[in-house]
This record gives C-alpha cells, sequence and structure tokens, in this order.
C-alpha cells in the first residue's frame, strides 16, 4: 500500500508551524500532527526577539503560528489537532507513524516537539510562575531591567544566562548546586563583573511575593545556613526535557534524548526522518533557530522526494 503522505510534520511550534507552511508552498502532500500551538513560548508575557515584530504575548505568537497554517491548509496540507505521537515505525518511503488515536503512513517524517523546562520545585515556584518565574532570559530578560534578579542553574545555559541579564539588570546573582559546570571562560567572565555574584553550594528552599515575586530563599549545603536574597526574578535554567521519548530506538539520541542531527540537512540518523528545533542536539535554542532549521529540513526533504 503507498503512503498516504509524503510528509508528516510532528510538532507546532516554531519548528513545525514554519516547515509546514514551507510544505503546503512546494506541494508536498503533509500532515501536520498538533498536539497543541506554540511551543514553550506560549508562556511568555512580552516576546521581544520575534523578528519582525517588537513586543508580542505567547498566546499570540501561537495564534499567528495556527493562523498562517490554516491559510494553507487544503488540499495538500492537513492539521490534526489534540493527538499525542506514540511511535515510528519502517522505513525510508514507507513509515507508520501512531498516535493515541490513529495510525498514519508518510514517506518522510520530521520530528518537531521541542521540549519543555524542567520546573523549580520548591514552595512558591508553582504560585509564582510567570509572575516573576521565568525560564526564558532573552524572552523576558528586558523586563526586569534595573531590577535585581537571580539564575538558578550551574551548567552553560545558566551562565549564558546570566550574562544576558548583566546587559539588562542592575544585578545578578547565580545559584549552583556545586562548582559551576559551564565553562571555565565563561565562568571567570562573569565573575569579572562587579555586578555578578556567583553562590556555590547554593539549593533553592523557597520563593516568597505578594504579587509578583520579592524574594527568593536558599540553602547554603556547606554550612547548614538559610539565606535570603530580595529580588524581583528568579530566571530558571536547570535543563530541558525533549519530546522525544516516543522516536526513542528508532534515531540516534544524546544521553539528555536530543535527536542527533546532520547539521547542513538536519537529517537524523534514519535515511528519511528529520527533526529540528529544541528537540535537537543543536547548540542554540531559540523560537528563530528553530523556525530556521526546520525550513532547511523542509528544503532538504523535498529534494530527497523530488530527487
Amino acid at each position: 500500500m503507498n503512503p498516504t503522505f509524503d510528509l508528516i510534520i510532528i510538532g507546532a511550534g516554531p519548528a513545525g508551524t514554519a516547515a509546514s507552511v514551507y510544505a503546503a508552498r512546494k506541494q508536498l502532500k503533509t500532515l501536520l500532527i498538533a498536539k497543541e500551538w506554540g511551543g514553550q513560548s506560549i508562556v511568555s508575557e512580552d516576546i521581544q526577539n520575534w523578528i519582525g515584530t517588537p513586543h508580542i504575548h505567547g498566546a499570540k505568537l501561537a495564534e499567528s503560528f495556527k493562523t498562517h497554517v490554516m491559510e494553507y491548509k487544503g488540499e495538500t496540507l492537513s492539521v490534526i489537532e489534540g493527538e499525542s505521537v506514540t511511535g515510528i515505525s519502517g522505513t525510508d518511503g514507507n513509515f507508520t507513524l501512531t498516535t493515541d488515536k490513529n495510525t498514519y503512513t508518510s514517506k518522510t517524517i520530521l520530528i518537531a516537539t521541542g521540549s519543555s523546562r524542567k520546573k523549580l520545585d520548591v514552595p512558591g515556584a508553582h504560585e509564582y510562575e510567570n509572575k516573576g518565574i521565568t525560564y526564558c532570559a532573552s524572552c523576558d530578560g528586558p523586563l526586569f531591567g534595573g531590577m535585581d534578579v537571580v539564575v538558578v542553574g550551574g551548567g552553560n545555559a545558566g551562565f549564558e544566562s546570566a550574562a544576558q541579564l548583566l546587559a539588562y539588570c542592575k544585578s545578578v546573582t547565580l545559584l549552583s548546586r556545586s562548582e559551576p559546570r559551564a565553562d571555565a571562560i565563561t565562568v571567570e567572565k562573569l565573575k569579572a563583573r562587579p555586578n555578578f555574584t556567583l553562590v556555590v553550594n547554593a539549593t533553592p528552599k523557597e520563593i516568597k511575593g505578594s504579587t509578583f515575586v520579592e524574594s527568593i530563599t536558599y540553602t547554603k549545603t556547606d554550612t547548614n545556613e538559610d539565606i535570603t536574597l530580595p529580588v524581583s526574578a528568579v530566571f530558571v535554567e536547570i535543563g530541558p526535557i525533549p519530546a522525544t521519548s516516543f522516536a526513542e530506538g528508532v534515531v540516534d539520541m544524546t544521553e539528555l534524548k536530543t535527536i542527533k542531527i546532520d547539521p547542513r540537512t538536519q537529517e537524523t540518523s534514519v535515511q528519511g526522518i528529520w527533526a529540528a528545533g529544541d528537540c535537537t542536539d543543536v547548540l542554540y535554542h531559540q523560537n528563530n533557530i528553530a523556525a530556521g532549521d526546520a525550513v532547511r529540513a523542509l528544503e532538504d526533504i523535498y529534494l530527497h522526494i523530488h530527487a
């Protein structure tokens, strides 16, 4: 039996929606499986780095993604909403994709399922999410210009976020559970900044505030001392959770379960399957990067199908 689609795209964040628009314009018979629209940025109050739009709420950005895709919905582009992909099988030219409700077949697949952020699990963290607790320095940093803020996370992502925030904030304190895991040169550069403070052996204990975050209490594990720091925001960088479980054992992944891709084409270890966006092992994860990577994948998919 011939596959139903030329391409199935999994995910409707910036990567999946960008690829859908390009696929439709190239007249590939495509299915977009959109469990939800927008990706991680849907929670951001004010996104200031989506190119061409100086300010946009995350929910509005998600709405614009859906509107753009639906402009092309029709004979070549089908959209299924609310289904979760559970597995992939088959080989190049004849893949079977299963969801919690249906089964679909396709010549090729693009995985664009993104990731979620590990949440801070302390009292007050849930209550003040999007009220001073944020998971994206590049998205929300400018909202806290001239204020004292904290970054939680001692890896490269934490220090990179701190470096960005130093451009806006009065002071940045980084809490690391142990000695920093970030690149030594990055750590030293930030430690030289007068408005940056590194606190090691620091475990967050509680976040308090009124309408918005006003303080964070952390425990110094080497002295067992609790310290409360007045801050206006807490930027959490304790790692991503890639949405890739359905592809485990199918494509090669890193230890963190991000999908390994060829950076020239976005193709995975399996011929006929590509991946783009935050679910991949690319070095940087941003909306604009995800969209661009998906377009690169789509160009390669088109050539692959028609070569």
